[in-house]
C-alpha cells in the first residue's frame, strides 16, 4: 500500500491502482481529497444531453440560480453541463478515455483522479453557452466566460483551474466551484 495516500479508503486506493494513478498524484497536483456529497443533499438543476440529472448541493444550486439569472439580465445565457459526479462515474470517464487510446498523462491533465475531483463535492459546475457548448479552452473567448470571470465571485463561484495554474490540471475556463 502506498504511503502517498495514507488517509484514502482502501477501495479508492485499489481503484487508483487499477487506473494507473501515479502514487505521487496528490502531492504533484496539489489537489485535496473531495469525499462524495450526501446524495440526499443534492438538488437537480438541469439534465445532460444523455438525460442524466445535473445536481448540486442545495446552497450551490441556489447560488447557481442567482448567477444564471444575473447573467441572463445582462444578456448572457449560461448552460450547466455537469455537476455532481460520483467517484465511480469519475472512474468510468477515465476508463472510457483509456479504452479510446488516450495516454494516462494526457487524461490526468484534464480529468482529476477519482477522489480528487471537485465534482464529488456537489459544489462544482461545468458551464457552457449556446455559442460554445464544448468544454474546451476556446470557451475562454466567449462573452459567457468574460461575464463569469467578472461576476461569478459575487455569487461564490471561483474558476478552479486557471491558465498557468500550479495544480497540474490544464486550463478549464468552463469549470467553476462554489466556495461559500
Amino acid at each position: 500500500m502506498s504511503l502517498a495516500f495514507p488517509s484514502l479508503p482502501p477501495a479508492l486506493l485499489q481503484l487508483h491502482q487499477t487506473l494507473g494513478v501515479p502514487p505521487d498524484y496528490p502531492a504533484r497536483h496539489r489537489l485535496p481529497f473531495h469525499p462524495e456529497a450526501d446524495e440526499n443533499q443534492l438538488v437537480e438543476i438541469g439534465r445532460t444531453d444523455e438525460d442524466r440529472p445535473i445536481r448540486l448541493l442545495a446552497p450551490a444550486a441556489a447560488a447557481w440560480t442567482n448567477l444564471r439569472l444575473a447573467a441572463a439580465a445582462d444578456g448572457i445565457t449560461l448552460i450547466p453541463i455537469s455537476g455532481f459526479r460520483s467517484i465511480a462515474r469519475q472512474a468510468e470517464i477515465i476508463q472510457r478515455k483509456m479504452a479510446a487510446g488516450e495516454a494516462s498523462a494526457d487524461i490526468f491533465r484534464y480529468v482529476a483522479a477519482p477522489g480528487f475531483s471537485e465534482h464529488h463535492s456537489g459544489r462544482a459546475l461545468d458551464i457552457a453557452s449556446p455559442e460554445h457548448i464544448e468544454l474546451d479552452a476556446d470557451f475562454a473567448r466567449t462573452a459567457a466566460y468574460r461575464w463569469l470571470h467578472h461576476h461569478a465571485g459575487r455569487f461564490g463561484f471561483l474558476l478552479s483551474y486557471a491558465e498557468n495554474g500550479d495544480c497540474g490540471i490544464g486550463f478549464e475556463p468552463w469549470h467553476w466551484c462554489w466556495y461559500r
